[in-house]
């Protein structure tokens, strides 16, 4: 009899047994809108990419070869283990812990205990700690930015929830839109998609949308949205636009501005010109933007007469200077004066995870403990090709003049960087400088083929684990589904045994196995809320139903209320249109105040030069980042194995292209192929390919990956001084018919292995 077992995922609950054909996942039958990804979840047993068993480079063996262009040899476990075991205690007793650099991006599973982040932070902190990174690729601009703006990250965490926006916005004006595929996805699980249903009950109430952005589909077409598509990167100078429009015919919130916002002059005198002779109207932005002044006066009008939540995507801020679209979207909000109202003020990221705008469970969730790390050397994540090629170089940061540690050993477990980085040639170029590189991946993505020794890590599948996410309302008994395939080990398990190895496990295991951590991080969360039953029954049930709080919050109602009283954590206690803390930095590419600055993508004018297209690299429809690319979902949304590219019919016409084309996508960083899609859904000269092709950069003569990866041609640079924030939204390029037949792909094939 063929078992069902739950599961939980970053897409969603589902249930799963293996059968003769393969593994069987069915959708859990109370989500109402459950995610298409979950198609690619059998993919995940496919042997064909997985690592099997503990592998060496052969050429780090020999003391030769370079990373990501060499063979490997399989070997034992307690090899693997002594070899690892002997580089980390190599490294600390010769350079210090902070020569060691622990990698992890987190979203490897939705489980709490083998969540690859906290395990490998815990491991890296029991043997004397580790140089950390800190904020994220999705939000690296946003995280500092807010502190100081408004002094906390509660309009990603803690946003006015959907259903007040359900009942009470009359205008949604989506900066960046609000995808339905991203709100596919959310740390940590989601057990109900309810974003799309949201936004239909507010357009059958009558909500009004606009959409402000280069791609026709980030916003449902269900929802009749007006569409203006600005050049890419010039929203802030749109928003600079409304703003100037609100004020100078007497439309802004005068009183809210007096008694809620700091710094209002120094803003104002920006905004008309006079501080630097240019008065930020409706014409200057039409020469920026390519919006029309009039349709500028008609947004800012309804803007101003009804009811309007501003809505700012995270991919507003993956882009040079990527601070200002964010802060004068807050600008906007604070000069109609709507914050704190149902329905009205700004928000940041709806639509970009399904838990943004869901309120947050009152209580802790269960958690494996990290421990403390005494090493306080840390980077932005985004910058780690700096940190690995320029150690001691010194870089701004948030107002400090910081030094990049000299990083002898990277160790990477959960994620892939050769997803989340830009210029990927940099990155491995990069990845060659440590003197050893230890990787724990599933699969042989392009990260394991940069290490020199790798950990083959079991998928969620064939573990027990705890899901839940703090967003949802369900705690889940994840039961392993399947054995481990080959010689795979979970990453705890492998952890114990470098611990082991070290002399540290019983720090690190605390004498427990896996069953027992569980049933020990579920009675310590039982110890802030009590469901009435213990592991042993929690874990027969397979699932809780988690009592939360109503989704009514509305973002900053109680400091508009009182904003004396119930003031913000910033330096004033209001929102900060202008910041002296920031202006006192002395940052050229981030001033005191929202602001245009044009970014190097706009010093050539859009349709000239050598690169004159924009090139959009968001996040893909078909997979969770890079994640079982190989998946039925992703797979079908290929052509040619090719990753798809969406051109306008006129910039396709211009260069002889038809649907189906290979094409050559050529940037002052790199090239890459994929195939021509053919689409009015894209801005005249804008050209749209999603992140996540598995890097292939096995034909270099023809292209710096010939899968469709965009981070091959994307620039590694920081968004500014003040966040080095990721900027991997936008670059130029230009695109060519790739004449001779395509290169065979080799991103799914294993690394060749000797014997």
């Amino acid at each position: 009899m063929t078992t069902y077992r739950q599961q939980s995922s970053h897409w969603g609950l589902f249930t799963a047994a293996g059968t003769p054909d393969g593994l069987d996942v069915i959708a859990d039958p109370g989500d109402p809108d459950p995610a298409p990804l979950l198609r690619n979840v059998p993919a995940a047993l496919d042997e064909r990419v997985r690592v099997l068993a503990p592998h060496v480079r052969k050429g780090w063996l020999e003391g030769r070869g370079v990373r990501g262009r060499d063979e490997y040899v399989q070997v034992s476990w307690a090899e693997a283990v002594e070899l690892a075991a002997g580089e980390l205690d190599r490294v600390r007793r010769t350079h210090g812990n902070e020569a060691i650099y622990g990698g992890s991006y987190g979203w490897g599973s939705a489980g709490r205990f083998h969540h690859a982040q906290s395990q490998i932070h815990r491991f890296l902190n029991v043997i004397g700690g580790y140089t950390r990174s800190v904020n994220s690729y999705s939000l690296g601009a946003a995280t500092p930015l807010l502190r100081h703006v408004v002094g906390s990250e509660d309009p990603i965490g803690r946003p006015t929830a959907w259903p007040v926006l359900a009942e009470h916005t009359e205008h949604f004006v989506c900066f960046g839109g609000i995808a339905a595929k991203n709100s596919q996805v959310n740390s940590g699980g989601i057990s109900r998609h309810s974003v799309a249903g949201h936004l239909r009950r507010a357009w059958a109430r009558g909500a009004r949308f606009t959409l402000v952005g280069p791609l026709r589909d980030d916003l449902a077409a269900e929802l009749d949205a007006e569409w203006l598509a600005p050049v890419p990167g010039t929203d802030a100078a749109l928003m600079l636009a409304l703003c100037h429009v609100l004020i100078e015919r007497g439309w802004h919130a005068e009183e809210f501005l007096r008694t809620h916002c700091e710094g209002f002059e120094e803003f104002w005198k920006y905004l008309s010109g006079a501080a630097d002779g240019t008065a930020k109207s409706p014409q200057w932005a039409e020469e920026i933007c390519g919006i029309d002044a009039a349709a500028i006066v008609r947004l800012a009008e309804s803007m101003a007469t009804r009811r309007t939540m501003v809505t700012l995507s995270w991919s507003l801020q993956r882009a040079r200077h990527g601070e200002q679209p964010l802060w004068a979207g807050i600008a906007l909000a604070c000069v109609l004066g709507q914050i704190g109202l149902p329905g009205g003020g700004f928000g940041h990221g709806y639509g970009s995870m399904a838990g943004i705008g869901v309120r947050p469970l009152p209580y802790r969730l269960p958690k494996l403990p990290q421990g403390v790390n005494p090493v306080r050397q840390f980077i932005p994540v985004a910058r780690i090709a700096d940190m690995l090629l320029n150690p001691g170089q010194e870089y701004e940061y948030d107002g400090e003049r910081r030094t990049y540690p000299d990083i002898r050993l990277v160790y990477w477990a959960g994620g892939n960087p050769f997803h989340h980085h830009q210029d990927l040639t940099r990155l491995a170029e990069a990845f060659n400088r440590p003197e050893a590189v230890i990787v724990h991946d599933p699969f042989w993505t392009a990260t394991a083929r940069h290490a020199d020794i790798v950990f083959p890590a079991t998928t969620t599948l064939e573990r027990n684990d705890l899901g839940c996410a703090r967003e949802d309302r369900a705690l889940v008994a994840m039961r392993q589904v399947v054995p481990p395939l080959g010689e795979a080990r979970s990453d705890f398990e492998i952890f114990a045994a470098l611990a082991d190895k070290l002399g540290l496990a019983p720090e690190f295991t605390e004498g427990r196995d896996e069953r027992a951590w569980l049933e020990h991080m579920y009675e310590q969360w039982r110890q802030n809320f009590d469901p009435g039953l213990d592991f042993a029954q929690f874990w027969e049930i397979g699932r809780l139903d988690l009592p939360g709080e109503p989704d009514d919050q509305v973002l900053y109602d109680r400091f508009r209320a009182d904003p004396v009283g119930n003031p913000l954590p910033t330096p004033s206690g209001r929102i900060e249109l202008f910041s002296q803390r920031i202006d006192s930095f002395g940052y050229a590419d981030c001033p005191g105040h929202p602001a245009w600055l044009v970014p190097e993508e706009l010093q050539v004018p859009p349709g000239s030069g050598e690169f004159p297209l924009f090139l959009v690299a968001n996040n893909p429809a078909t997979r969770l980042h890079s994640q079982l690319d190989h998946g039925a979902t992703s797979a079908d949304s290929k052509v040619h194995d090719r990753e798809p590219m969406r051109v306008h019919p006129a910039d396709a016409a211009a260069r002889g292209l038809s649907t189906g084309d290979i094409a050559r996508v050529v940037s002052a960083t790199g090239s890459a192929l994929a195939a021509v899609l053919i689409s009015d859904e894209v801005r005249p000269g804008v050209v749209q390919l999603s992140t996540g092709a598995w890097f292939d950069p096995s034909a270099p003569e023809v292209a710096t990956c010939i899968h469709g990866n965009p981070n091959a041609v994307t620039r590694d640079i920081g968004t500014s001084s003040l966040a080095q924030g990721c900027t991997g939204q936008l670059t130029r390029v230009e695109v060519r018919r790739h004449e001779d037949p395509p290169p065979p792909l080799r991103a799914y094939d294993p690394p060749v292995e000797t014997g």
